[in-house]
């Protein structure tokens, strides 16, 4: 399979997983009065999904 080919796809699949994230429900699901150590749990997920995200997308962009 073309090596491009298989980094599109990825990247895709990244666009995809953040959407889904970052959207309505999962954003819901973790709106809620709770705190993680001094910070509320809503913004703690969002900043590890933000996180993750560039992560895995380092991964992507920097695989041969």
């Amino acid at each position: 399979m073309n090596r491009p080919y298989v980094k599109t796809q990825r990247l895709v699949t990244l666009f995809i997983l953040g959407t889904v994230l970052f959207n309505y429900p999962l954003l819901a699901l973790f709106n809620r009065p709770v705190l993680v150590g001094v910070f509320p749990l809503f913004f703690v997920y969002v900043f590890a999904a933000w996180a993750l995200l560039i992560g895995l997308l380092v991964l992507v962009m920097e695989s041969k």
